[in-house]
């Protein structure tokens, strides 16, 4: 990649996204980094984002100021009643952040939740064409 590239999603400070969000994670739950990729499909950025443990009612993707923030919750899982015995699932919040560039279409921004896998689709922004400006006297 030369210098003169503008990468179209940059990642922001995962810590200062968490002051951010709506819900924010109480201080005895852990944060988690999910891995995200990030490839381009045609017109559009897709992001994809591993959330295991993440149901559609726990995830949520904001952008604000240019700033594209995911956050999940896992909850405990254990049926009523059940004791633990021993654990190695963990439990907790997952958190990213990203600065969006101008070549993002913050308005047609969508994503899907599959799995545990969280996708995000940018949609690119149309190009501006160069045109003559007529010089008038």
């Amino acid at each position: 990649m030369n210098d003169e590239q503008k990468l179209p999603a940059v990642e922001s400070n995962p810590a200062q996204a968490r002051s951010e969000t709506s819900e924010e994670s109480s201080p005895e739950r852990l944060v988690f980094t999910p891995p995200i990729d990030i490839y381009e499909s045609g017109d559009d950025l897709v992001l994809r984002a591993d959330l295991p443990g993440v149901k559609l009612d726990s995830v949520d993707v904001q952008v604000q100021d240019n700033r594209l923030t995911i956050f999940g919750r896992v909850t405990d899982f254990l049926p009523q009643g059940a004791r633990t015995l021993h654990q190695e699932f963990q439990v907790g919040d997952y958190l990213r952040s990203f600065i969006l560039s101008d070549q993002v279409d913050h308005s047609r921004i969508v994503a899907r939740l599959n799995n545990g896998l969280l996708e995000v689709v940018l949609p690119k922004a149309p190009r501006v064409q160069a045109r003559r400006i007529q010089v008038n006297d």
